[in-house]
């Protein structure tokens, strides 16, 4: 019986090992807002900057979505422990009060626009957008209305996808590649529009890492909503993501 515990033991011990030896795979947070606001996906500054200083703390380096797909094609080489951090909707409070905090760690992020959002109360003006892409912010597309794709027909969900990256393009004077699909909606239909609208890849609503295997339409995202027990639940999402990979949870 005492040897039969042993094994159980050094198997268990194995196992966990297994699961929390880091792996050579990318995470990609997903943020909205980072204000005051009393919502589910709403950030406070505090609780945001405590998070970059975390990351920072722990080596990780920011990296936008273009320079990973480059080192996936041999045209760049990626630092040590490599993160992804995105936006979503393109909330003014990401231009106000997230952009200072992650410049004072040197951090850079994607932000994924809708172009009939701009300009609305609490988001971003196009003036704002130029200049976050002037300071180091990735801008992509979040579609032109969010609104589920997948509930659209094909000719719905192109005008949404191609539109959208028009729109930005003409604004910024940089090419869109990059997609986040509202509310982690999307179907096989979807990654083919997007594919032919000249995307090189979409961020998704499924939990876990991102390698060179992961399908380029299907990226995986860590969810950063509004935390209710401080930085120890941002550090478990952030396991949470590399064990699902480990385990091919989606």
């Amino acid at each position: 019986m005492n040897k039969f515990i042993a094994i159980s033991v050094v198997i268990i011990v194995c196992a966990m090992s297994w699961l929390l030896w880091p792996e050579a795979s990318v995470p990609i947070l997903a943020y909205h807002q980072v204000g005051e606001e009393d919502d589910l996906y709403s950030v406070t500054a505090s609780q945001f900057a405590e998070q970059m200083d975390y990351l920072a703390g722990q080596g990780y380096h920011t990296i936008s979505l273009a320079e990973l797909f480059a080192s996936y094609e041999g045209k760049g080489i990626l630092p040590s422990k490599p993160i992804v951090i995105t936006f979503d909707d393109g909330y003014e409070d990401n231009f106000l009060t997230a952009l200072p905090i992650m410049e004072k760690y040197n951090m850079k992020a994607t932000v994924f626009i809708v172009p009939n959002l701009v300009n609305n109360p609490g988001y971003l003006s196009w003036q704002q957008i130029t200049a976050m892409q002037d300071r180091q912010m990735e801008i992509g597309s979040h579609t032109m209305n969010h609104l589920g794709l997948s509930e659209l027909n094909p000719d719905e969900q192109r005008r949404e996808a191609i539109d959208s990256k028009a729109i930005i393009e003409q604004h910024i004077g940089r090419s869109v590649k990059f997609f986040a699909y509202p509310y982690g909606e999307f179907n096989h239909i979807t990654k083919q529009i997007l594919k032919e609208a000249g995307y090189q890849g979409a961020s998704s609503g499924i939990t876990g890492l991102n390698s060179r295997n992961t399908d380029a339409y299907a990226l995986r995202r860590i969810n950063v909503p509004h935390p209710k027990y401080g930085l120890g639940e941002f550090r478990l999402r952030l396991l949470r993501a590399q064990i699902y990979s480990k385990l091919g949870i989606s």
